[in-house]
């Protein structure tokens, strides 16, 4: 039960931690929507704390930021989209750190990154055409997502080595992960 209420801590810490960074540090985009950096936090949520409580923290805080910064609309779409980004990254890294356990941590997370980066285009591209009913238009988001996503990869890859290196916080998620598998 202690190991249990630990992961619900952290990846509640990593929830709020993508909200706050996808609230905060935000760059308007011509088409009304708005690039930010919650997409190197949902990367690292996924990379620190695997598909399941890494899934959790990036679609519940990147759905909780659209709810507190007035995209109600978007807020089941981006929790759904930002949670199978998570998933897809964290299983991504988790097949190449065993088929490639030489490849450097930062170039493991980049390339784990980018295909689930494209989940998030893709997903947005879904959701707002059809969903939202916004048609072709919904293409006009693509390059704003695109530049998105690339933020979010070289982000994540720089910053989730830098975070992990600390030998407490290396053991730590060691032992999150070993339980969590």
């Amino acid at each position: 039960m202690k190991n249990n209420s630990f992961r619900i801590i952290l990846t509640a810490m990593f929830a709020s931690m993508v909200c706050v960074s996808t609230i905060c540090i935000r760059i308007p985009s011509p088409t009304g929507g708005y690039v930010n950096l919650g997409d190197a936090l949902v990367l690292m949520s996924a990379f620190l704390l695997g598909p399941v409580y890494g899934g959790a923290a990036a679609g519940i805080g990147s759905g909780f930021a659209d709810l507190f910064a007035g995209y109600v609309t978007y807020a089941p779409g981006t929790l759904a989209i930002k949670l199978a980004v998570a998933v897809a990254a964290a299983h991504l890294s988790r097949v190449l750190a065993k088929r490639a356990p030489k490849l450097a941590t930062p170039l493991r997370c980049a390339v784990a990154g980018i295909p689930a980066e494209l989940i998030m285009v893709a997903g947005y591209l879904v959701y707002e055409w059809f969903i939202l009913g916004y048609g072709a238009a919904a293409a006009g988001e693509i390059f704003g997502n695109l530049a998105q996503a690339a933020a979010g990869v070289v982000i994540a890859a720089v910053l989730t080595p830098i975070v992990s290196r600390p030998r407490e916080i290396r053991e730590l998620l060691e032992k999150f992960d070993k339980k969590d598998s």
